[in-house]
């Protein structure tokens, strides 16, 4: 059981770009988990809740905090949207808000 894994748009490429060789390491490292283990640790892939199929991905270099949002589509497909590094205890509104409206159009665009 592998999932595959696709970008939509560059907003994560764009992200992934900005960050030091060893956080990108472990970006790699998460995203592999995610590809490859059927049941992924909260710890790497959390649900937000109050949110229409929105994921987070959770990756921790150091003390620093980043997350990576995605869906999932018809089962297998994990479509990574925006990153960001988290600064504070409570994912910012706005960055679940730009996430959802990606995710919007992934969807739209498959019609």
């Amino acid at each position: 059981m592998a999932r595959t894994i696709i970008f939509f748009e560059n907003h994560f490429i764009d992200f992934y770009q900005k960050q030091d060789k060893k956080v990108k390491e472990k970006i790699q490292y998460v995203l592999e988990l995610v590809k490859q283990v059927e049941r992924v640790p909260v710890k790497f892939l959390k649900h937000l809740t109050g949110t229409d199929g929105l994921y987070e991905s959770r990756v921790e270099y150091q003390s620093n905090v980043y997350r990576i949002f995605c869906c999932f589509d018809q089962g297998q497909l994990v479509v990574l949207f925006n990153g960001f590094h988290k600064k504070t205890q409570k994912t910012p509104q706005s960055e679940i808000e730009k996430a959802t409206t990606i995710k919007n159009r992934y969807f739209n665009s498959k019609q």
